[in-house]
């Protein structure tokens, strides 16, 4: 699927009403399932991940992966957008937190996250959802958006339920 999604064009950073978000996110999730079916690879289905959400969600300003390296540390990875963070200790921001909880974190302002770490100032948005293969933690899946409440709670449930397909096979044996 070289030609990437196949959505009406938006300009980047064009936060649409929730729910143009919702139905673009849902239009695409076939064909992103699509273009991953198979691929085993982590960091080629996170770089594909990435590329097709950046495609999906105009929104972003920043839209990738960051992977868990150590037990409370992680390093950037696959990602679209200006230059991300290497490494976030899992106390730290709202990827730490996502990592450090194994919990979504959905934050309208960023500003009023205690510790967020501001790798891009423009970032006033952000949703982190946490990636688990064979049971275990393995990455966080971070997005950033340059509008207050450029997430919803439906965006984040339907990348949630992606993510899960995707990644998650349950405990390995």
């Amino acid at each position: 699927m070289s030609e990437g999604i196949l959505l009406a064009k938006v300009a980047r950073g064009t936060l649409l009403p929730e729910a143009q978000r919702v139905a673009r996110l849902r239009e695409a999730l076939p064909q992103i399932e699509a273009a991953l079916a198979g691929e085993t690879d982590e960091v080629a289905i996170q770089a594909t991940l990435a590329c097709l959400l950046w495609e999906t969600l105009p929104q972003t300003n920043w839209c990738g992966f960051y992977r868990r390296i150590e037990a409370e540390l992680l390093a950037v990875g696959p990602y679209q957008g200006g230059m991300g963070c290497l490494r976030i200790p899992f106390q730290r921001g709202v990827c730490g937190a996502c990592a450090r909880t194994e919990t979504t974190q959905l934050v309208p302002d960023v500003h009023a996250f205690p510790g967020h770490i501001a790798c891009d100032d423009a970032t006033r948005s952000e949703l982190v959802i946490p990636v688990r293969a064979g049971g275990r933690l393995i990455a966080v899946l971070d997005l950033d958006c340059p509008h207050p409440d450029g997430f919803s709670a439906a965006e984040a449930r339907i990348l949630e339920g992606l993510l899960a397909r995707t990644f998650d096979q349950g405990p390995t044996g």
